[in-house]
């Protein structure tokens, strides 16, 4: 017995031994790609010494003789942190993930090459001026460098990804710079996915998409056709929305995922100081490395300073020393369904207003790792690209000989948004900006803009010219062969919504609902908020005059107008009338529940039960409210709606019906719905979390998903790469915590301010910033999550232009030096 236990420790030993080794060794590979900030080299293509300066947050200042080095600079710090992120980006918008991830990324490789963004992206090259092609070019000069270091010193294939996947990578070109920009705009969109929604609701009933859909209060109520007199031959369905898997790099969002973000400006007499302030908070899908870089450029023009998407050689938001910009997603409605008829007599032609014309058509094949490839027929139609049935649930909304295609302001070859943001970067006025913002064709968003002497907000983004008597005014698709449902060009950008110093002196967009204007003049009909702008209204009037640390708390504030509007309205009969019960039963834990929600303020702390017993009642009361008429078609409302359940419990053109359960011999009331999901939440949460109402945690539920798109998934490895945070906020604060609203864990926060900027031009150098991340992408890196707990805690980095703030204490100095011709 001795000796067999002599001989377990020996095997043991050694076999502890041999997974200390195996770890080690993983440890020093994956290492080999962690870059020197203290480097020196010569390099070709500069015209002089390029420094490159890492301040205490690894935020990079790069310094050069002339533009072109300093973006060479620029791309030479992206690919140094992020260079995984770059190429996934890049093989996301050109369609060729399957070419690493096999057949699980082949649905989204045929839409990405079904929009045919890379081409179109290729084409627009030419179309930028010549200062916007001379920073395209340097910057792809500068991450090629990296990648020719990275081959010539075997530092670890450049990140520590490309060890479980394709190590080669490709030159970078400037055509890949602009495609990335086309995919942050696909990532911003969402009116396809609601038309196409819209749609199904109106052909199982004309009333439910007035109610489950409703246009946020403000005009006219327009009257929504009937879209199966509009489009004969669909049936109407209520099953499950069918979306096809995309897969972890898919920037086609989900419903209520798209975009979204606040900005907002006080000029110097609201200003506590005597100067202008500004606030920008961009939202977008959370991930590991967030999206958001930050960078600071010093040009020909001044240094520039704030948030840089890896792969774009542009400052997208942020300020130099006489401007600064923050950008909001307008939700313009910039795109169109079109139903194309196909020709009886030959499918390969559609339906015109001048007769049947054949498609525009080219193959393309899809290459996929371990599988056979993909020969797709790519069709085009006068309005756009053909999509399949199978992507955004279109198949359900197009009848039998009929194809559907997308018009889109995105696919534009002559997109010059790139030559907007390099001249946004060196604009030095309100007005300066302005006129950038003319060249900004997609995405369409709300720039807001601060200088020294006042502020201003307009829509960027070409708007498409629709005729008045458009059949369904853009709201649901339209048949594509008649003229008055297709697109006239674009309207001119003095029509889009613009204010110049505001009489009030303060502006600001959440994404709500900015004009009021008839169609075809609109913008949209539908908006991205509703809620928000009520809490930041009334921030901004509570004060006469403004400072940055109430930007900053603006910015922070996690106080839910949904939850202060809809709990009185929803509880009126429930609060205070129940009776004594034992502890344990179902009706104790209701009126321990109601009296906490009876003395909260609305605060969606992570701290608190109170958040967490809100967000579970209004989920479960809207699916009661809609389940039993929607059937599966409910989950695509996952997400609670205020004004849905506002319309319903004020009985607002008799949407209180939606009370009552149609398969029930009873007729129910809005009270006894609202006493019954109550029930089911709290039966949910107490078996998530336990009996104790009073220490259930909103932050508990609530944890933000940095999670990495690939490694996230692989078990073990997944608890070193993601990064999962404890957070307050929720869907409807300015701190915008966008639950998931769906799965095992709906409550996660999966969507927010990747980015958060507040600039002072009173004093520019107290101007902060701060991303969710860290600035690497390197898991072993230690940049690479130092931001998170910051971000976490509302607190901010500095954001000087300050040279020797950038040099003092510096983690690292990167010379890039002219190399001598041998």
């Amino acid at each position: 017995m001795l000796i067999l236990f002599r001989w377990l420790l020996r095997i043991v030993t050694a076999l502890l031994a041999l997974t200390i080794a195996v770890a080690l060794l993983i440890y020093y590979v994956a290492a080999g790609s962690l870059p020197d900030y203290d480097d020196r080299r010569a390099v070709e293509g500069l015209s002089a010494p390029v420094e490159i300066v890492r301040d205490t947050g690894n935020v990079p200042h790069v310094f050069g003789a002339r533009d072109a080095d300093v973006y060479f600079g620029l791309g030479y710090a992206h690919a140094q942190d992020r260079l995984w992120q770059m190429t996934m980006l890049r093989r996301t918008v050109q369609g060729r993930l399957s070419e690493i991830f096999g057949a699980r990324t082949v649905k989204l490789d045929e839409l990405m090459r079904r929009l045919d963004l890379y081409s179109l992206a290729a084409a627009s090259v030419p179309a930028q001026d010549d200062q916007t092609r001379i920073a395209l070019e340097a910057y792809a000069r500068g991450v090629n460098e990296w990648i020719s270091v990275v081959n010539a010193e075997s530092r670890g294939r450049g990140a520590p990804e490309f060890f479980l996947f394709e190590p080669e990578i490709a030159y970078w070109q400037p055509a890949d710079s602009l495609a990335i920009l086309k995919l942050i705009g696909v990532q911003l969109s969402s009116h396809l996915s609601t038309e196409v929604l819209r749609a199904r609701l109106s052909l199982l009933s004309r009333d439910w998409p007035r109610d489950l859909m409703p246009e946020v209060p403000g005009g006219g109520v327009m009257e929504l056709p009937d879209y199966a007199q509009l489009v004969p031959g669909v049936p109407a369905s209520s099953e499950a929305v069918r979306h096809a898997d995309l897969g972890p790099f898919s920037p086609f969002p989900e419903r209520g995922l798209e975009g979204a973000s606040n900005a907002w400006a006080a000029a110097p007499e609201r200003a506590a100081a005597g100067g202008s302030l500004l606030a920008s908070d961009p939202h977008l899908g959370f991930s590991a490395p967030a999206l958001w870089y930050l960078a600071r450029l010093e040009l020909a023009s001044g240094g520039v300073i704030g948030g840089t998407i890896p792969g774009v050689p542009a400052v997208l938001v942020g300020r130099n020393a006489g401007l600064g910009w923050g950008l909001t997603s307008s939700y313009a409605d910039d795109q169109d369904l079109m139903i194309e008829e196909l020709n009886p007599a030959d499918s390969a032609e559609y339906r015109t207003p001048q007769g049947w014309e054949p498609f525009r058509s080219r193959r393309v094949i899809v290459n996929v790792k371990d599988a056979a490839p993909v020969t797709l027929t790519l069709r085009w139609t006068q309005n756009g690209p053909v999509l399949p049935g199978g992507h955004y649930d279109i198949g359900s909304i197009t009848p039998g000989g009929h194809v559907a295609a997308l018009a889109w302001t995105l696919l534009d070859a002559g997109d010059t948004s790139m030559t907007a943001a390099i001249r946004l970067m060196t604009s030095q006025s309100t007005e300066e900006g302005i006129a950038a913002g003319e060249l900004v064709v997609a995405p369409s968003q709300n720039l807001v803009l601060a200088d020294q002497d006042g502020v201003a907000m307009v829509t960027v983004g070409r708007l498409p010219a629709r005729d008045a008597a458009h059949e369904t005014k853009g709201r649901m698709p339209a048949l594509g062969w008649k003229p008055q449902n297709r697109w006239s060009g674009r309207l001119p950008y003095d029509s889009n919504p613009r204010v110049v110093d505001p009489e009030g002196g303060i502006l600001g967009n959440t994404n709500n609902k900015t004009v009021d204007r008839p169609f075809p003049d609109h913008v949209s009909f539908d908006w991205g908020d509703s809620q928000r702008i009520q809490r930041w209204q009334r921030l901004m009037q509570e004060r006469e005059v403004h400072s940055r640390e109430s930007f900053i708390a603006a910015q922070l504030d996690t106080t839910s107008p949904a939850a202060r509007s809809l709990l009185p309205l929803v509880a009126a009969d429930l609060w205070f009338t129940g009776e004594a019960a034992p502890a344990g039963t179902p009706e104790a834990r209701r009126e321990r529940a109601l009296a906490l929600l009876a003395e909260w303020n609305g605060e969606m702390n992570e701290h608190l039960p109170e958040p967490l017993i809100y967000a579970a009642w209004m989920r479960a009361l809207q699916d009661r409210l809609i389940q039993d008429e929607l059937g599966p078609l409910a989950t695509s409302f996952a997400r609670m709606e205020p004004l849905f359940i506002e319309r319903v419990f004020r009985d607002v053109e008799e949407a209180g019906r939606w009370c009552d359960i149609l398969q029930s011999s009873p007729v129910e009331t809005c009270t006894d719905i609202a006493r019954l999901s109550l029930d089911d939440a709290l039966l949910d949460l107490t078996e998530r979390y336990g009996p104790n109402v009073e220490s259930w945690r909103w932050g508990d539920a609530h944890q933000a998903t940095h999670d990495h798109p690939v490694l996230g998934e692989v078990p073990v490895l997944k608890w070193f790469v993601n990064i999962r945070q404890s957070t307050s906020g929720g869907d409807f604060t300015l701190m915008r915590g966008m639950t998931a609203g769906e799965g095992p864990q709906p409550y996660l926060n999966v969507h927010g301010a990747g980015y958060r900027g507040v600039y002072n031009f009173a004093d520019p150098d107290s101007s902060v910033f701060i991303i969710s991340t860290g600035q690497s992408g390197h898991p072993l890196s230690r940049w690479y999550d130092d931001l998170s707990e910051l971000w976490r805690r509302g607190e901010y980095l500095p954001m000087s232009l300050d040279p020797g703030l950038a040099r003092a204490a510096a983690t690292g100095v990167t010379v890039l030096e002219p190399a001598v011709p041998e």
